[in-house]
């Protein structure tokens, strides 16, 4: 009987050993990949309060410019893109920066009428929109640090043997083009102008 109880202590010596080793690692994994989804949420959250700005921002200056069509277009399909992504960090992040470059080559356009940048109501909305943008930039910043973290415990041993086991991917970073960044140029066709206007 003895000869079967020390194989049995050994047995379970290892399993208590195994467990110690695995499981606040793995609660640890659990905690890291909560973490980068909240930080997700607020990206989510952010983008969505930005995206309550534009119609406004879009009907202001459209009565001052409102045969720049094109542009009105853009913000439509990049506000319907992004309303429509995933939840897919990666498309989120592209859909952003269609956005981002959309509402920039917006504002290049609004440089062009100093009656739409005398306007209180266009002031407002550009503050409240680069408000927005900062706290953008803050929620990716923290999600994009969440997103190392996690990462890091993924690829490090031992934590890259448990993240094996227990199907923790690694996680993609939310990034933000740099052409995004970039006010382009907008060039004005005067002739065109001064046929709308006197349309």
């Amino acid at each position: 009987m003895k000869k079967f109880l020390i194989p049995i202590g050994v047995l379970i010596a290892v399993i208590v050993i195994i467990a110690i080793m695995i499981v606040p690692r793995y609660n640890s994994l659990v905690n890291l990949d909560e973490e980068v989804n909240q930080k997700e949420s607020q990206i989510e959250t952010q983008l969505q309060r930005r995206g309550d700005l534009i119609p406004n921002l879009v009907s202001t200056v459209q009565g001052y410019a409102s045969h720049e069509e094109e542009i009105f277009t853009d913000i439509a399909d990049a506000r319907s893109r992004l309303a429509g992504a995933s939840g897919d960090v990666e498309e989120l992040a592209e859909a952003n920066n269609e956005m981002t470059g959309a509402l920039s080559r917006l504002l290049a356009i609004s440089e062009n009428y100093p009656d739409l940048q005398a306007s209180e109501q266009f002031t407002g909305l550009r503050d409240e929109l680069a408000g927005a943008e900062n706290r953008i930039a803050v929620a990716r910043q923290d999600y994009n640090t969440a997103v190392q973290d996690y990462n890091r415990n993924t690829r490090t041993f031992p934590g890259n043997i448990i993240a094996g086991i227990f199907n923790f991917d690694e996680k993609a970073y939310f990034e933000a083009d740099e052409s995004a960044q970039d006010v382009p140029d907008v060039e004005f066709n005067t002739n065109q102008d001064d046929t709308d206007g006197g349309e």
